[in-house]
């Protein structure tokens, strides 16, 4: 079964730098739109930045022009990198695909485990 697997958080003083990577198993990597997730304790998940099978990427407003996603098909792995780092930061961070499954375009969304980002002030 395919599997999303994090790594790369840490703790960082405001201002610094981390960059995360979603590792996936699969055949169906190339294809899926891959997605950071991140949640504060006792908030919200929401979504970070997102990167299209095509390449196209869109951003939260909260982090727009310091986080870039990209992707590698060959080693089928996303990224996040994350600068300029701000305690509003703090969050686990997840990693999220979306394929479509079926020809009636049924999907099917599959996340990784978590990876723990702490930025100090």
């Amino acid at each position: 079964q395919a599997q999303l697997v994090e790594s790369g958080g840490g703790l960082v003083q405001a201002g610094g730098s981390l960059r995360l990577s979603c590792a996936a198993s699969g055949r169906l990597f190339s294809s899926a739109d891959m997605r950071w997730f991140r949640q504060a304790p006792g908030k919200q998940r929401e979504l970070v930045a997102a990167i299209t099978s095509g390449g196209a990427t869109n951003y939260a407003d909260s982090v727009k022009d310091r986080f870039t996603i990209s992707r590698d098909n060959i080693k089928k792995t996303v990224y996040l990198q994350m600068n300029s780092l701000k305690p509003e930061d703090t969050a686990v961070y997840y990693c999220n695909s979306e394929t479509v499954v079926n020809v009636e375009g049924a999907k099917a969304s599959r996340w990784g485990q978590g990876t723990q980002v702490t930025v100090s002030s």
